[in-house]
């Protein structure tokens, strides 16, 4: 499910005794988190959610390719999802059987390389899964490094730093929190990629 570009939820479940009831009731009145016993689950089911890819986003992601412009995807998603949302959206060759020959990671690999591992990496890589906002901004560092113009797009808190690194911040003016709209440099009206590209493309011409 997880390759087909669905993202996966567990349901289970499990019987608890009244007095480990009433002590979860009384964490829930103390406001406090419970960590959950995670032995002794029964499993009820997997449910997978699709999550499409908005209908221009390839076209604009081949036009930015056209201009020379190389789009990375980083984001927190399993390594099998990531691939598959990267291939639908066209960052990923689907012909090209050695897609994990350095183009795609994951954030601990990225992050526990030596820096000279990654100035040489870096360039190759399409897609970062399972990644932390920290290896993100890590990422813009080690781009910029290497000379290249970089444009970040993020909507939460925590893409702020990779934002503010960035050549160019665009932050999502639906979903965007407010602090990633003050940490960007342009708003994304209407959360669509695609309107990167139109305005790439009226600057090409």
């Amino acid at each position: 499910m997880a390759a087909s570009s669905l993202r996966c939820i567990a349901f289970a479940h499990m019987e608890i005794s009244d007095s480990e009831g009433n002590d979860y009731m009384i964490t829930r009145e103390k406001k406090t988190h419970q960590i959950l016993r995670e032995d002794g689950l029964t499993l009820l089911g997997i449910v997978g959610l699709k999550d499409p890819c908005r209908p221009n986003t390839k076209k604009a992601v081949e036009t930015c390719k056209a201009a020379g412009v190389e789009i990375k995807m980083i984001t927190g998603d399993n390594i099998f999802t990531a691939k598959a949302i990267a291939t639908e959206c066209g960052i990923l060759d689907p012909k090209n059987a050695n897609a994990n020959a350095g183009e795609v990671v994951e954030g601990v690999e990225f992050r526990n390389y030596t820096e000279e591992e990654r100035m040489e990496k870096v360039d190759k890589i399409r897609v970062m899964a399972r990644s932390s906002p920290m290896d993100k901004l890590l990422m813009v560092q080690c781009l910029r490094k290497k000379g290249h113009v970089v444009a970040v797009t993020g909507d939460g808190t925590n893409d702020a730093p990779a934002l503010k690194e960035a050549d160019i911040g665009l932050s999502m003016g639906i979903q965007g929190t407010e602090v990633a709209k003050e940490s960007s440099d342009i708003v994304i009206l209407d959360d669509n990629f695609n309107s990167v590209a139109t305005v790439l493309s009226s600057f090409i011409r």
